[in-house]
């Protein structure tokens, strides 16, 4: 019986939260409404795009969310590595109801009692007018990405998402609750490395952002 490597069957996956948006810039809780890029965001996707250049890593496969703020992320990409660009609405941000659109600030005045539960990251809490709760959210990030992996095994493969889908998949990487409160940063345009070998997740490298200045975190106040 021929032996297959750890490399032959590993999937390694950069995963790269959207560059900057206005409403991003206000603190406002975008979910599934598409907003595009502001001037920082798409510089920030460009400075992306050449910084993976400098990994001198042939990279088999680019995907993408859908949202717009992830396409145009992901199409400065496609451009300079000269990539097919694959969109999967499966790593669009968590849908949160009636709380998109709301700074976070407006939605805890405006919804205290909702507000303390999506905080405290009640797991089955679904927000009202067609949000999705945290196992609802966390079940479909992790089918997109175990997809993903079982595809490319031994390839390395570019992922453009969200910073709510960025969450999702340090805890998928590194067996953390998904109620535990976050120790980790999300910021916009950063690289974040996992890997997939027969089953199994490992967490390689976490926010690399020394190809950016400031960026913006996606929680205020992290």
């Amino acid at each position: 019986m021929t032996n297959i490597s750890n490399t032959e069957r590993t999937c390694r996956i950069c995963l790269v939260r959207h560059g900057e948006t206005a409403w991003n810039a206000e603190r406002r809780l975008q979910g599934h409404i598409d907003i595009p890029l502001n001037e920082t965001g798409l510089a920030q996707a460009e400075a992306t795009a050449l910084r993976l250049l400098g990994q001198e890593l042939r990279f088999n496969a680019l995907y993408s969310s859908d949202l717009q703020r992830a396409r145009q992320t992901a199409a400065a990409i496609a451009r300079h590595h000269r990539l097919e660009l694959n969109h999967d609405e499966r790593l669009r941000e968590r849908h949160y109801g009636f709380f998109q659109g709301l700074t976070y600030d407006e939605a805890e005045r405006q919804h205290p009692e909702f507000y303390r539960r999506f905080k405290s990251r009640e797991i089955e809490f679904a927000f009202p007018d067609r949000g999705e709760s945290l196992a609802e959210f966390a079940e479909r990030v992790h089918d997109a990405l175990h997809d993903i992996a079982n595809r490319h095994a031994g390839h390395h493969v570019l992922v453009v998402t969200h910073g709510g889908v960025l969450d999702i998949v340090h805890r998928l990487a590194t067996d953390e609750p998904l109620d535990s409160p976050r120790n980790f940063p999300i910021p916009n345009a950063a690289l974040n490395w996992i890997a997939h070998t027969d089953g199994e997740w490992q967490l390689l490298a976490w926010a690399d952002e020394s190809h950016l200045g400031d960026t913006l975190d996606e929680l205020p106040n992290a």
